[in-house]
């Protein structure tokens, strides 16, 4: 006896693991890349929260929008670089790297170098009915902070 097991059709709103990645990978290839936010909320929820130092931060799309023009105004040839993902369930976890030249204003309080960065980061992106809803992550500033010359390394005590 053969055992017949119905699986139920995924509905329109679900997405698979898969279709996350590929989400957050458009999002950030079509949108942050390029930035054209013009289908910025096509990707991003009208409820979308940045979180930092574990504080969340409920900013929307047009939150999202400025935040995406504000960084490309800072670095020049702004170009964000997916290195490996992995997913589970809602979440997406992208290790990225970040190239750009520092031209624009001030970017951490640290005025324009005019010289080029590399930034490591792991990004963390939370998706809910084909929509982005949350953002959060950490990146390695310090070196690029030491390329740009905006800190030093302390010389050793001649003592």
């Amino acid at each position: 006896m053969i055992a017949v097991i119905a699986v139920p059709e995924p509905t329109r709103n679900e997405m698979s693991i898969e279709d996350n990645k590929r989400l957050v990978r458009r999002y950030y290839e079509e949108i942050f890349n390029t930035g054209d936010v013009d289908q910025i909320a096509s990707f991003v929820s009208p409820e979308y929260v940045e979180v930092h130092d574990h504080v969340r931060h409920p900013i929307g799309v047009e939150g999202a929008r400025a935040h995406v023009l504000g960084v490309r105004a800072v670095y020049r040839d702004l170009a964000l670089t997916i290195d490996r993902q992995i997913a589970e369930g809602p979440w997406v976890v992208s290790c990225v790297t970040m190239r750009g030249v520092h031209v624009g204003g001030e970017w951490q309080g640290i005025k324009p170098s005019g010289k080029s960065i590399a930034v490591a980061a792991v990004n963390v992106d939370k998706v809910v009915e084909g929509r982005i809803v949350e953002h959060s992550g950490a990146a390695n500033l310090l070196l690029p902070l030491l390329m740009s010359g905006a800190v030093r390394a302390a010389e050793p005590d001649d003592d």
